[in-house]
This record gives structure tokens, C-alpha cells and sequence, in this order.
């Protein structure tokens, strides 16, 4: 291998005998400049991914809570509706069962409590969505935790 003064280096490959003469340290430097952009590229791609990933989810997030503001619109207006109806008729039942509680209870509670406004969970199906409503204590009674070990059997030793 000789060397000289411009900067370029020739080599000679021995099975052809051939002289190279094309490669200089500037064509030598832009390679490996290259090369390191190339693996600084790869390295940082997951980086990006993440950010792009988290665009995707706040994009998502935003559609899933105009859904619900959009079926809010239409749902809300009907649950009051209804609850109006279940006012009008439970103070109805109620006159006409001589004042029982008991009656005007039983029509009223399912049209007035229950949900009112859709939310992104609802959307998503994380909640339910509840037209006819429940008494508190029974409201959440179906997301109950389940106990961490099974009972016990009674009929193993």
C-alpha cells in the first residue's frame, strides 16, 4: 500500500492485480459518517415509535371522547325524559295507591337514578351504562372483586 500526498491512498489487490486508485480518506471519512448516522438511526427508532405510539393514543382518546359527547346528546335528552315520565307516573301510582311510599319508590327509583351522560368508558365498554337505575348498594354489585382463593370445599379431607 503506498500513500500519498493529496490524501489518497491506492491498494493493490492481489488475486487481480489491479491497481484501486478510487478510494481517498474523504470518500473514507463520508462512509463511516454514514455508517454511525445509520446506527444512531437505529438506535433511536424506538424512541420515536414511543412518541409516535403516544400521538396514535391521544388521537384515539380524543375520538372516543367526542363519541361519547356525540351520544351524550342523544342519550342524555331521552334519559331525562324518561325520568320525567317516571316522576309524572310514580306521583300518579302514588295517588292512586292511597299514598303507599312503597309504589311511588318502585316507579320513580329506575327512572330517575341511572346514568345521564355517556363517558369514554362507556365507550370503551370498561363500565356499563345504566338506563334503568338501581339502588346504590346494588349499582356496583356486578363489578364486585371476586375473593382471592376459592372457599374451601366441605366434602374433601
Amino acid at each position: 500500500m503506498t500513500v500519498r500526498g493529496c490524501g489518497a491512498f491506492s491498494l493493490e489487490f492481489p488475486e487481480t492485480g489491479i491497481p484501486n486508485e478510487g478510494l481517498d480518506m474523504n470518500t473514507f471519512f463520508k462512509t463511516r459518517c454514514a455508517a454511525i448516522l445509520c446506527v444512531a438511526t437505529i438506535a433511536l427508532a424506538p424512541g420515536f415509535a414511543a412518541a409516535e405510539s403516544q400521538e396514535e393514543a391521544l388521537t384515539s382518546e380524543a375520538g372516543i371522547g367526542i363519541a361519547a359527547a356525540l351520544a351524550t346528546l342523544v342519550y342524555g335528552p331521552v334519559k331525562i325524559a324518561y325520568a320525567t315520565l317516571g316522576l309524572v307516573f310514580g306521583g300518579a301510582a302514588y295517588g292512586l295507591s292511597g299514598g303507599d311510599a312503597d309504589v311511588l319508590h318502585a316507579v320513580v327509583t329506575p327512572a330517575v337514578r341511572g346514568d345521564y351522560v355517556v363517558k369514554p368508558a362507556n365507550v370503551t365498554m370498561n363500565e356499563s351504562l345504566e338506563f334503568f337505575g338501581r339502588e346504590p348498594e346494588y349499582r356496583y354489585s356486578q363489578t364486585a372483586m371476586l375473593p382471592a382463593e376459592p372457599p374451601e370445599d366441605p366434602w374433601t379431607d
